[in-house]
């Protein structure tokens, strides 16, 4: 198991990114949550399977149709064990 904190930057907020994520997350069967920042990003904890952590990161940096992704900062955590993928605030 890895876990992975991403900050996604660009126009990531108002076109369906959490949701997005969310439903990928869920298909992939990585846990974590996802939310938007104050400052215009989108903040998301992935963890699970090496393979299936990737799988959503890279959709991380493509995003829906209508977001445009200028960058997807990812730093390395330890897995606390999550269960489940969740919208946050």
């Amino acid at each position: 198991m890895i876990r992975r904190h991403v900050v996604v930057s660009g126009h990531v907020q108002g076109v369906f990114y959490r949701a997005s994520l969310e439903r990928e997350a869920h298909a992939a069967g990585v846990a974590g949550w996802v939310r938007n920042r104050d400052d215009g990003t989108v903040e998301a904890v992935l963890e699970g399977e090496p393979a299936a952590v990737e799988r959503v990161l890279a959709w991380c940096r493509q995003g829906p149709p209508r977001a445009e992704v200028a960058d997807v900062a990812v730093e390395e955590e330890e897995p606390v064990g999550e269960t489940g993928f969740r919208t946050r605030g």
